[in-house]
């Protein structure tokens, strides 16, 4: 009986470990990623040194993202939750040197934005935000 609950145990442990959803902290080219790190690296700094960070507010049912000047670039909106929910898009400024979305598209809860633009003096940035949606 011993015997046979604790392979019926190992069965159904292995189960359910098939049927679970793939960890959403795990990336597929981490290799990729790891080439490109210092390239990421030195964008990020860059933010720094120029003080070139994006802010985000909350006005309405929108969300503001508002630049130091005009740019172009790519935004990941990253849920650390479930992999499934993540975003991307590609931006470009209004004349107020700010990008609107709609928060009512996201859900309540943490949010992670990677944002990565090209400003109109030609440097590149990145910038890594974690957001709380109300």
């Amino acid at each position: 009986i011993g015997m046979l609950s604790f392979m019926a145990c190992i069965v159904i442990l292995a189960v359910l470990m098939m049927r679970s959803e793939k960890d959403a902290l795990v990336d597929n080219d981490y290799y990729e990623k790891g080439l490109r790190y210092n390239d990421q690296y030195r964008q990020k700094e860059q933010v720094i040194k120029d003080n070139a960070s994006p802010d985000i507010e909350f006005s309405g049912d929108n969300l503001i993202i508002t630049f130091k000047t005009q740019a172009a670039g790519t935004l990941k909106i990253m849920r650390t939750a479930k992999k499934s929910m993540d975003k991307m898009m590609n931006f470009k400024t209004d004349s107020a040197a700010s990008v609107m979305l709609r928060s009512t598209d996201l859900a309540k809860g943490h949010w992670k934005f990677i944002i990565q633009w090209k400003a109109e003096n030609g440097k590149t940035y990145l910038s890594e935000q974690e957001v709380l949606m109300p």
